[in-house]
């Protein structure tokens, strides 16, 4: 245990990750975007749960968010609370959970944004609460800093004694309670040391890291996936699937159930499209086929959503430190008409993998009324998963 605090000290993190992000870009919000391979979520998770002094973390996401949350963590443990409209209003929401928990003796507040946190820093900030009630990391401003003037520049500011404020921002847990209980500030803090100092605590300022910087900007992200690329190679893999149409029977196709007279016949729910991704990407991973990872012998995948297999061949990529690249999906059938699905079906697919959209590709084609699929017999896919994986792997 790294901590220099007493040893029945409780310490508890709590992240908040229950922004959009859309200053990032992209179809998610940003601290569920992937870096490495990793969600920006997990990173921050990760980073608290490598410290020896931390005994329980919580998230707070905003309303509807836990799904993913859950996805981009996968089976890390925490607690997860709903936010409000504000910063300040999730962390009180979240410092209101750990109270109903049983409290504290101190917590971290952290920025999922804020992804790489050295250990480093976390034993700064719990050396300086052995004499305060506050703590928070900064780093001196160095650049040059002006009013604007219009669109031309104006005066300049002066930098002494300027610092850049980053988290986690540390706090003996009853005091920062209080405070964010009794905050009647005219303007809205922007982070919980305001909060502390209003209500009358000093805060004390220790060393930061230039890793803590926040990822605001795509720019941001590139830098980060460049700060931490390693060798790797790409795979690709092929995958193909074939169920055959009837009466009775639902239709689910890419995760959606589609409107048809007919549905596919199979041991789970036989959606062909998520089948063929699943093979593709256990193909890509040298690791078999969908059939011996899930039986059709085996009862318990009888009826079984086809979506657990994909979620599965995720999780199996992001084991061997890999990134989902691609995913090109066709579906081959005379009916029904893919096209008016097409765009939820790519929707479905990236949420159940934790990616951008514009990393799924989904297609439609006949045969011409040859085979089997012309004779709307059945209903076949083909798919090709593109993968990044460690070059060692």
């Amino acid at each position: 245990m790294r901590r220099s605090m007493t040893s029945n000290s409780k310490i508890v993190a709590l992240i908040v990750a229950a922004g959009q992000g859309s200053r990032a870009g992209g179809d998610i919000p940003k601290q569920f975007r992937s870096v490495a391979g990793k969600a920006v979520l997990a990173h921050a998770y990760d980073a608290l749960a490598a410290h020896g002094g931390i005994d329980a973390i919580y998230i707070v996401l905003g309303d509807g968010q836990e799904a993913t949350a859950r996805t981009a963590l996968g089976e890390r443990a925490a607690s997860f609370v709903t936010g409000a409209d504000s910063r300040r209003g999730s962390v009180r929401a979240g410092l209101e959970a750990i109270t109903a928990q049983g409290g504290a003796d101190i917590v971290l507040i952290h920025d999922a944004a804020r992804p790489f946190l050295p250990g480093a820093v976390v034993d700064r900030l719990l050396a300086a609460l052995e004499s305060g009630t506050g703590a928070i990391p900064t780093l001196p401003v160095a650049d040059t800093l002006i009013r604007e003037a219009g669109s031309i520049m104006g005066d300049g500011v002066g930098r002494d004694g300027l610092h850049r404020v980053q988290t986690p921002q540390a706090f003996r847990f009853d005091a920062i309670v209080a405070a964010h209980r009794a905050w009647s500030g005219v303007r809205e803090a922007t982070d919980d040391a305001q909060i502390l100092k209003g209500w009358g605590h000093d805060v004390i300022l220790v060393q930061g890291h230039e890793r803590l910087e926040k990822l605001t900007y795509p720019q941001d992200f590139a830098r980060a996936e460049n700060q931490l690329a390693t060798p790797r190679s790409t795979r690709v893999g092929m995958g193909y699937d074939v169920h055959r149409l009837a009466a009775d029977e639902e239709l689910w196709l890419a995760g959606l159930l589609v409107p048809h007279d007919r549905g596919l016949a199979g041991h789970s729910d036989a959606d062909v499209a998520l089948h063929a991704i699943v093979d593709a990407m256990l193909g890509a991973l040298a690791e078999g086929d969908i059939g011996s990872h899930f039986p059709p012998s085996a009862p318990q995948w009888r009826g079984a959503s086809s979506d657990r297999f994909l979620a599965y061949a995720r999780d199996r990529v992001a084991a061997r430190d890999g990134r989902i690249e691609h995913i090109d999906l066709t579906i081959i059938c005379e009916a029904p008409k893919i096209g008016p699905h097409r765009d939820a079906m790519r929707a479905r697919i990236a949420e159940i993998l934790a990616v951008p959209v514009d990393r799924i590709s989904v297609k439609a084609t006949t045969t011409e009324r040859l085979g089997f699929a012309g004779r709307r017999e059945g209903i076949a896919a083909q798919a090709v998963a593109t993968l990044s994986l460690p070059a060692l792997s």
